[in-house]
């Protein structure tokens, strides 16, 4: 049986558009009994904002089927650190995740400086960050995007703002989300499959079909969100990441791997 660890926006939707096709797609899965798992690299929405996103879209989807970031990051500190004290720069979604782990989020003496995207991010918040991690905390990064689509077209992403950090501070970050292999890893376990057993599907050859690459996964290209018909080779080059498939969009995947 295969498992599918499939990204979002770009491959089941766009702003607030489902991606023809893409409803089906998760409908298929369900029908045939086959185990899946949305992983996203945005750290600040919790995954029942997430499903609730999804079905205003008319993609059913349960809150048990999505994976972020700020889920993985806590689960990282739970399995490798030694605190629980966190400054934490980002929003509601890594707030709840690492306070639901049972992580305090404090600005004196922290362990661990954990940041994400914070789009109410201030100067003195940046000082604060750099001067904790300066002074010893360890530094997570839920994700390196540089860049993330917004209603008025692309915005500096987490990994915008953890590169100002790090030239601040001279920490280097473990980096949580795609194309980590951490968040890849943890998603497997949770679907209880093997690398070898599962596709990753995704719009982006850097951050999709590099974090399936580097745990080892199948890979799956669709050219519906950064990676299009036109730019697809582009893409490839730029990343230097080959994936096993790809496909103009989901049902033409579906289709390719059920022959």
């Amino acid at each position: 049986m295969h498992g599918f660890l499939i990204d979002l926006d770009g491959t089941l939707y766009k702003g607030n558009e489902a991606i023809p096709g893409a409803k089906e797609f998760v409908e298929r899965l369900k029908e045939n009994g086959l185990p899946y798992l949305l992983v996203t690299n945005n750290s600040s929405r919790s995954p029942e904002h997430v499903a609730g996103h999804l079905n205003g879209m008319g993609i059913e989807i349960g809150p048990d089927r999505v994976y972020t970031t700020a889920m993985a990051s806590a689960q990282y500190l739970l399995e490798h650190g030694s605190g629980k004290r966190v400054f934490c720069i980002g929003e509601a979604g890594l707030q709840n995740a690492l306070q639901e782990a049972g992580f305090e989020l404090t600005e004196k003496e922290p362990d661990y400086v954990v940041q994400g995207i914070d789009r109410q991010l201030t100067y003195d918040k940046l000082a604060s960050a750099v001067r904790h991690l300066l002074g010893g905390a360890r530094y997570i990064l839920t994700n390196p995007d540089h860049l993330l689509p917004s209603d008025s077209g692309l915005i500096p992403g987490a990994g915008s703002i953890g590169a100002l950090i790090r030239t601040a501070s001279g920490a280097n970050p473990v980096v949580i989300g795609k194309p980590s292999p951490i968040i890849m890893n943890y998603a497997l376990a949770r679907l209880e499959l093997e690398a070898k057993d599962t596709w990753v599907i995704g719009d982006n050859t850097a951050t999709d079909i590099g974090g399936g690459i580097a745990a080892g996964c199948r890979t799956a290209l669709v050219l519906t969100g950064l990676a299009t018909e036109t730019n697809v080779q582009e893409q490839i080059s730029k990343s230097g990441n080959e994936p096993d498939l790809i496909c103009r969009d989901l049902p033409h995947l579906w289709n390719s791997l059920m022959k």
